[in-house]
């Protein structure tokens, strides 16, 4: 039985639609990805899937259950929360917040592993509003595991971290999987999506426009590697996108305002004509870049605008 599972999922809020007819199943035991642009109805939808919105339209089944059908406490005991903003009692201590949220559930685990799990030992006694960032949402994570639960969803956990306390939250989501848990995760960074999720779904304007594993939506680009260059102002003329696209190696063209970026087969042979043809038509370069691509580049390709992009 998959963990998740929604049909026809719809919410609109007056004239703007947040989900558009939404279909997605998340399978027992794997980290999903969901991931898209502020206001793609990525917060809507695992609200919905977390039973604190209702839907206009559309079916939903979290653990073989359905919200509003006379077991929601029975469900809420076996799911994991971590909102996008969790707001704390600043005056409880980490211990005493823990202890709060351990009162809720039947089965919960003992507040010394909780905060083992998390790396808050030594912050036990501290005031939350004495945390830094990282700790905060490291006390918010260990507020939804301390259930014991079957199924985790973290609403972009991670934002505004610095890399450390990031990839320390990286490490929870992982020792939980390998416990047989199940995740659904919202993020806007890439390399978190690639490093924890079996598979990601590529959400835009309230509708899954692209889903597989990372690799296989890497390599619907049908190129490994991206090289992004911009012109300096007023100098020489820019090559026109078909010029561009007829570079050796160049499998497509996608030009912005200030920059253009080429997904490329091979980059040792695609830089080298990409100088000689700027230098043929005078043009000066003010940056030259390449790497590897990535899911923001797959999504680029989809929508034409950046992963963070309002």
């Amino acid at each position: 039985m998959p963990a998740i599972r929604c049909s026809r999922l719809a919410k609109r809020y007056g004239d703007v639609v947040a989900v558009a007819g939404l279909d997605l199943t998340v399978e027992t035991g794997e980290c999903f990805g969901l991931l898209g642009p502020n206001g793609a109805g990525k917060t809507t939808t695992i609200e919905i899937l977390e039973g604190l919105t209702l839907p206009d339209a559309g079916e939903v089944e979290v653990l073989g259950m359905r919200w509003g059908m006379g077991h929601d406490r029975a469900l809420r005991q076996r799911l994991g929360i971590q909102l996008q903003e969790t707001q704390l009692a600043d005056k409880l201590t980490v211990e005493e917040t823990l202890r709060l949220f351990r009162s809720f559930y039947r089965d919960a685990q003992a507040v010394d592993d909780v905060l083992a799990l998390v790396e808050l030992e030594e912050k036990r006694g501290s005031w939350v509003n004495k945390l830094s960032g990282g700790q905060k949402q490291r006390l918010a994570v260990a507020c939804a595991l301390v259930s014991r639960p079957e199924f985790l969803f973290l609403d972009e956990p991670t934002t505004g971290l610095d890399p450390q306390s990031r990839r320390q939250l990286w490490d929870v989501v992982t020792a939980f999987r390998a416990r047989g848990g199940s995740v659904l995760l919202t993020t806007h960074y890439m390399e978190e999506a690639e490093r924890l999720c079996d598979r990601v779904a590529i959400m835009d304007h309230g509708k899954i426009i692209a889903l597989g594993t990372p690799r296989q939506l890497i390599a619907s680009l049908r190129a490994e590697h991206v090289v992004e260059f911009a012109l300096a102002d007023g100098a020489g003329r820019a090559p026109p996108v078909d010029e561009l696209a007829a570079l050796p190696g160049v499998q497509a063209v996608r030009p912005a305002p200030d920059r253009c970026a080429l997904t490329v087969t091979a980059v040792h042979r695609a830089v080298p004509a990409l100088l000689a043809l700027l230098e043929r038509r005078g043009a000066e370069l003010s940056m030259l870049a390449t790497h590897h691509a990535t899911l923001e580049d797959v999504f680029v390709s989809l929508t034409g605008r950046q992963l963070r992009d309002a």
